[in-house]
């Protein structure tokens, strides 16, 4: 049995109880990434002798009380690590070896004596939904590696589905960690925007993203959160709101609980299987004695439109930044600064960035600016109102996280369209700024796992974390592993 089939908590009572070390756990999950990233391909970069250091260190400075203390962690490679190299998966930036500064993030897991094992392949600056938009590798979805783990934090969810990792961080935009979640079959949460700092992530969407945690359980999730939560002056998008104790709202019981179900989150285009998975855990809703009504979130149709043009706009500001002068790969072979800086970014961005910069660039442009990014911007606050018309009468939204399970590895790269079209159930949740999580809730018929979204109001993760953990309890879908590696 795999040490990392055990709970956070667990895994911390044994090294408190000294019955394991925290060397154990790093080469544990080395011994692992050897033996199967060949075939997933989750990691980009391996910190192997920092963490094997950071481990003694540990071991010789025990600080158990610490809360994350000695346990083995992945992290995205748009989050920025102090002297560990950060690419965010583009071309552009492959020669940033040795960052000046650690993200907020980061620094809270170190605070907390967590182990960096390495850093984790997503699509370009977070721009995809099946981690084939890579620059240097398609990761594989450990359940079956002819199929995509998800996108953009599709890595992140593949390494702790493959049990590389115990737990990873991701980002989200506009449902890049749920949606690998509910692929990979792992626990996905999007925080409330403004509830984790964005400080030291490299910008996709600025008012969309958020980093938050992948894990096997919902009490690992929240665990997590409840360390890399809070206010950080280095962020002013950052909210200045208490973080509760989230594992505390851990109680199981939901026999209170008003659950509204979107009928917009069953519409065309939703896989039968998915379907038939949510409304049975529905059913389980029901069986704990929670409560659930049909409603309407009527803007949720014009959110995929209003989600690209938004995201395209922001990316186009923010990864103007990058033209081979201050850091990143520079062209060589430029004879003036103008041709620098197209050679530069020509030879550094991927097509999928390019397509979005294209997009954003035009939205934003003179004469289109009030027909497009300002109408956009109009109707994410009809999208916003939706939900809290809702939440003034139920606690949660309940749908699926994903319109159908994972699909094959360059099944979709040839239609953009469609691939947009991957993220549409969990999209709303991001231009609301409303906390969200997928957790398995069933198994298509080829085996692929499927994710169940929950969503709950503004800063209210606590009844999120406890409608997910009541699931959860009552179903073993989160139990069942890959047959990766030679696993059974």
């Amino acid at each position: 049995m795999s040490l990392f089939e055990h709970s956070l908590k667990e895994l911390t009572q044994k090294l408190n109880d000294k019955e394991i070390t925290v060397t154990d756990l790093v080469e544990e999950s080395y011994a692992r990434i050897k033996e199967v990233d060949g075939e997933v391909q989750a990691f980009l970069t391996l910190n192997e002798e920092g963490a094997r250091t950071q481990a003694k260190e540990l071991e010789n400075n025990a600080d158990t009380e610490a809360k994350l203390f000695g346990l083995p962690i992945g992290i995205k490679d748009n989050i920025v690590t102090k002297g560990l190299r950060t690419t965010a998966a583009s071309q552009l930036l492959s020669n940033l070896e040795d960052p000046l500064y650690d993200a907020t993030v980061v620094q809270k897991l170190q605070n907390e004596k967590a182990v960096t094992i390495g850093k984790i392949n997503m699509d370009e600056f977070a721009m995809g939904s099946s981690n084939e938009n890579s620059s240097f590798q398609a990761t594989r979805n450990p359940w079956n590696t002819d199929h995509v783990p998800g996108g953009s934090s599709g890595g992140s969810a593949a390494a702790v589905a493959a049990g590389e990792v115990p737990f990873s961080l991701g980002t989200d935009t506009g449902g890049s960690i749920r949606q690998p979640a509910s692929y990979c079959g792992v626990v996905g949460l999007k925080p409330t925007y403004g509830r984790v700092s964005r400080f030291g992530l490299i910008a996709f969407a600025s008012s969309l993203d958020q980093i938050g945690p992948l894990t096997k359980t919902v009490e690992d999730n929240a665990y997590v959160l409840e360390t890399i939560a809070g206010h950080d002056k280095m962020d002013s998008t950052s909210a200045d709101v208490e973080v509760p104790s989230y594992t505390d709202a851990l109680t199981g019981d939901v026999s209170d609980l008003k659950i509204a179900v979107p009928k917009e989150y069953f519409a065309e285009g939703v896989d039968e299987e998915v379907k038939d998975s949510v409304r049975a855990a529905l059913k389980k809703y029901e069986e704990l004695g929670a409560t659930w009504e049909e409603v309407s979130l009527p803007h949720s149709k014009y959110a995929l439109s209003t989600y690209y043009l938004i995201s395209s706009s922001e990316a186009s500001a923010n990864l103007a930044r990058f033209d081979g002068v201050r850091y990143g790969r520079r062209a060589e072979n430029a004879e003036t600064m103008i041709d620098m800086f197209k050679q530069s970014r020509s030879e550094g961005f991927g097509d999928e960035v390019k397509r979005r910069i294209m997009l954003g660039t035009f939205a934003l442009s003179s004469g289109y600016y009030d027909a497009y990014y300002k109408k956009a911007q109009q109707v994410r606050t009809l999208i916003k109102n939706d939900f809290e018309k809702i939440f003034e009468d139920y606690d949660v939204v309940i749908g699926p996280t994903a319109p159908t399970p994972a699909f094959k590895v360059g099944e979709q790269m040839d239609n953009p369209m469609t691939m947009y079209a991957n993220d549409i159930l969990t999209i709303p949740v991001n231009l609301a700024g409303v906390p969200g999580i997928s957790v398995p809730c069933g198994f298509a018929e080829n085996g692929l796992p499927i994710g169940l979204q929950i969503i709950g109001k503004h800063f209210d993760e606590s009844t999120v974390y406890r409608a997910a953990h009541a699931f959860e309890q009552a179903t073993d879908h989160h139990k069942k592993r890959p047959q990766l590696g030679g696993n059974a």
